[in-house]
């Protein structure tokens, strides 16, 4: 018993001696579990972060830029309890920018030729109105698809013609564009007077109603596209051939030379001039106002004097332009074809303006001449 005892006092002993050091050691564990939570805690702010976008492990600020052909894709996932949302990258395949159609004017290979203005337009032409003398001249006798410059001529024939400009005329289905599906705020069964149909057809380039005063001419559309080629004979118009009115075809063709007789030829008309650059103008459609503004910003600059112009494109024919401007005095015709950019011809205007306004009346010296 007495040896029982003994042992069992020394097997006590011994527990309590160990007592501490057991202690010690869950302290250190529980201490290391402890830092092992926070910092997995401390990942999943990382990558959950409020306001933050993540891709995989990594946050990305708000200003931050998703690389080129990648996009972010929104993910809801669930942290601790927590629904998060977190954005992901996914990588897409680039689609190869399709190459712009080339224009009859690249298919000849003018858009080769140089000019020392570095003029964005493949043809041009300035003419002193005065006395036809040519200024400048860049493959100025090739003829050319010349989209709604078209619709100048359409406006002389109708003014010329005589027709009652207070007719009301309708707009049929006749006059949709099936053919390039151009766009028109003209609707089928809208009715406009000849007058109105003329205005926006010079100042806004409307298809449908440069349509519709063809069709309203006495024997229909083909026999007013044949006024139109015999009045461009009269002209002298050689390289010019009309199919429609409105100029949506691209074998509506001409040269810069013939579209300078013809500006010429317009320029007699006031109402050619006033109606092809009106800044804007509201006009009544079946009882409605509608305003419609130029294709041609120009009219609106106060630093310019223009008194005819019309503007064009069609993909064939590239971005045209037909102008009648005084510039330092001097009344002179520009025509601008096939040039590329949505505002190059303008800005091709205004380098030849200021090419004109360097040099005196009288003394003009053509670039590189």
């Amino acid at each position: 018993m007495a040896k029982f005892k003994l042992a069992l006092g020394l097997l006590a002993s011994l527990l309590f001696a160990l007592a501490p050091a057991a202690a010690v050691h869950a302290k250190e564990a529980a201490s290391k579990s402890s830092a092992a939570k926070k910092q997995n805690s401390k990942k999943v702010k990382v990558v959950v972060r409020k306001g933050a976008r993540a891709t995989g492990d990594r946050a990305i600020g708000p200003r931050a830029k998703a690389a080129p052909r990648e996009k972010a894709v929104r993910r809801v996932v669930t942290v601790r309890g927590k629904r998060k949302v977190i954005y992901q990258r996914v990588t897409s395949a680039a689609v190869p920018m399709a190459a712009p159609m080339p224009t009859m004017g690249d298919l000849a290979g003018l858009n080769l030729t140089r000019d020392p203005l570095d003029l964005k337009s493949s043809v041009a032409l300035v003419l002193d109105q005065s006395n036809a003398e040519v200024l400048f001249e860049k493959n100025s006798n090739v003829a050319l698809p010349i989209a709604s410059i078209t619709k100048m001529m359409t406006g002389l024939v109708v003014v010329e013609a005589g027709q009652d400009m207070e007719e009301v005329l309708t707009i049929t289905d006749d006059d949709v564009d099936r053919a390039k599906f151009s766009s028109s705020r003209l609707k089928v069964g809208s009715q406009l007077t000849r007058s109105n149909m003329l205005h926006i057809a010079l100042m806004s380039s409307e298809n449908r109603a440069a349509s519709a005063l063809g069709r309203n001419y006495p024997g229909g559309l083909p026999a007013f596209v044949s006024a139109m080629n015999a009045k461009a004979r009269k002209l002298g118009m050689n390289d010019t051939r009309y199919v429609d009115s409105s100029g949506l075809s691209k074998m509506n063709v001409a040269s810069a030379h013939d579209l300078a007789k013809l500006a010429m030829a317009a320029f007699q008309q006031p109402l050619l001039r006033q109606f092809s650059t009106d800044p804007k103008a509201i006009v009544e459609a079946s009882g409605h106002p509608m305003q419609f503004g130029n294709t041609n910003h120009l009219v609106a600059n106060p630093g310019w004097d223009i008194g005819l112009q019309k503007t064009g494109f069609i993909n064939e024919a590239g971005r045209c332009l037909l102008m009648q401007a005084v510039i330092e005095g001097r009344s002179v015709i520009m025509v601008f074809l096939d040039s590329k950019g949505k505002q190059s011809r303008t800005a091709d205007a205004g380098r030849m303006r200021k090419w004109l306004e360097a040099l005196k009346p009288g003394n003009l010296v053509l670039p590189g001449g």
